[in-house]
């Protein structure tokens, strides 16, 4: 008889964490978790943002994001972007937003002062 796998739902909150635990499962660098909710207009609850130091790892830290997410809720995310280039892989979970960065891309487009009004919450390496 085969296992039917049925969709989970979990808070934001809790997918934030399964995306921590993802990053961390490949050594992410800077894990930061922005909690959006208290934020006005934003259009999700938490981004995740975190860094690789190569292409390579940045693949690796997506996959395993989408693999810890999958394992636990059996949903997909809604788009992933950013694959072929490797140097910032976003995945859409549409309350929670992941960003990958290879180190000089984030450095770059220090995304995190754009929302310099979320609560950071800094996840040790």
């Amino acid at each position: 008889m085969t296992e039917t796998k049925v969709k989970k739902n979990i808070s934001s909150e809790e997918l934030s964490q399964l995306v921590v635990k993802g990053m961390q499962e490949k050594k992410a660098l800077n894990i930061v978790v922005m909690d959006m909710r208290n934020v006005k207009n934003a259009f999700t609850d938490f981004f995740v943002v975190c860094s690789g130091t190569s292409d390579t790892q940045i693949d690796a830290i997506a996959d395993s994001v989408d693999k810890e997410v999958w394992e636990v809720t059996h949903s997909n995310p809604r788009s992933m972007e950013g694959k072929a280039n490797r140097e910032w892989i976003l995945v859409d979970y549409y309350d929670v937003i992941v960003h990958v960065f290879k180190k000089d891309r984030r450095d770059f487009y220090k995304l995190e002062e754009l929302w310099g009004d979320a609560e950071f919450t800094y996840i040790e390496d």
